[in-house]
């Protein structure tokens, strides 16, 4: 089997294998994106009416959980006057708010990074698939394209 035969059939496999981690990520990514979207759907909340934008939109989705995660900030603030949940004294009553706050931000937070992970996977394997694909074309049977001219060949 020549040098050429084996590059061309690695060319190959590189894109096979591409094109399949590709659609696991993409796979994987919606799947993310769904199961995150199915539990914040579950928990029933609506972005507060008082909020900057998609007030009394469900949260479902990473833009109406970010929204609810600023106007749960605007409200603990509002009911420290401005303090936050280190600056607030020990045995201040209104630290358990600021402190429930910020673990319901957290929360929030940490759907919307799920989001963006899910998305940039998604993007991700798009990208896979498409070099794999394009891998794979290319290189169909092409031996040709991997040997090199007579002219350039080197004699020992």
């Amino acid at each position: 089997m020549s040098t050429a035969t084996r590059s061309n059939g690695l060319v190959k496999w590189t894109g096979i294998v591409s094109i399949v981690a590709g659609l696991v990520m993409v796979i994987a990514g919606a799947v993310t994106w769904g199961t995150v979207s199915a539990e914040l759907s579950e928990q029933q909340i609506t972005v507060s009416e008082d909020a900057d934008f998609l007030a009394g939109d469900d949260v479902d989705g990473p833009f109406s959980a970010y929204a609810q995660a600023e106007i749960i900030d605007h409200h603990a603030l509002e009911a420290t006057d401005g303090k936050t949940y280190a600056q607030l004294d020990k045995e201040d009553p209104l630290r358990a708010t600021a402190m429930n706050a910020s673990f319901l931000r957290a929360s929030l937070f940490t759907s919307v990074v799920a989001y963006g992970v899910a998305a940039l996977v998604v993007g991700l394997g798009a990208l896979f698939t498409f070099f794999g694909i394009v891998t794979v074309k290319v290189n169909g049977g092409k031996k040709e394209l991997l040997e090199a001219p007579e002219a350039e060949k080197i004699t020992a």
